[in-house]
């Protein structure tokens, strides 16, 4: 299986940036932030069930980082950087652990969770995703990403940026979202706070100053956290030029 992408083509001396969008996002997401590299080749996927890849499902994270490698393969990308946000971090974090990623070059992850530490935890998370998913499947996504945006994390949004969102997101496939969900909801994935800790690659961590929960969980892992000023849980949105400045930093790009 090969996932749906935008390529935008730099100087083919230079690394590629790999850019992995939140749940419910696409291509599009990241693009503010990527177009600020215009002498560096981007690759915008749409992971499994979102946008251009709505039709194709995927049982787990193994099924989804088979998918991320046939792609890259299928651009001839051999070198690159893995930039997610939210579950496109949880995507970034889980292939960049497994052993033998030739290519990959480090990692950066804007709010992105590690994993549950135990299994009540991961209970708690399955019967919350499956209620999440049983929505998605029956439910308007206008209404359900009503409730969505509702959630703690998203507690620093405004009015209208939850009303943006809302709309934005309601062109999406319930069905497909639903089974994304549950194909990597926090109940399965593994802890991999250890797998980051003995790393052998560059991670870094970016969270935006108003996002408390990632920015504790940032404190918890092996990597240098930059904060994203004038931001919430979403930050490349709500800042993009702040996550670019950022990544330019980062990278020396």
């Amino acid at each position: 299986m090969k996932l749906h992408a935008v390529a935008e083509r730099g100087l083919p001396t230079r690394p590629w940036l790999v850019f992995l969008h939140g749940f419910s996002g696409d291509n599009r997401e990241w693009r503010e932030v990527g177009e600020q590299f215009s002498d560096v080749s981007r690759l915008y996927v749409d992971l499994p069930g979102h946008g251009g890849s709505v039709n194709l499902p995927a049982r787990d994270f193994d099924d989804v980082c088979i998918a991320l490698n046939n792609t890259l393969l299928s651009y001839n990308i051999l070198e690159y950087w893995l930039v997610g946000y939210s579950l496109g971090g949880r995507i970034a974090m889980y292939q960049a652990c497994q052993q033998s990623m030739p290519g990959l070059l480090g990692v950066i992850v804007e709010g992105g969770h590690p994993g549950l530490q135990n299994d009540r935890d991961r209970a708690e998370r399955r019967l919350s995703d499956q209620r999440w998913a049983a929505r998605f499947r029956q439910q308007p996504l206008n209404d359900v990403f009503e409730l969505w945006y509702q959630q703690p994390v998203f507690a620093s949004l405004t009015v209208s940026q939850r009303q943006a969102l809302v709309r934005l997101r309601q062109h999406n496939h319930g069905p497909a979202l639903a089974e994304m969900l549950m194909a990597t909801s926090l109940a399965v994935q593994p802890d991999l706070r250890p797998a980051l800790r003995a790393r052998d690659f560059p991670f870094w961590y970016l969270c935006g100053e108003r996002d408390a929960k990632f920015r504790a969980i940032a404190d918890e892992l092996n990597a240098s956290c930059h904060i994203i000023s004038a931001a919430g849980h979403n930050a490349h949105r709500e800042n993009p030029v702040g996550v670019a400045s950022t990544l330019a930093q980062l990278l020396s790009l």
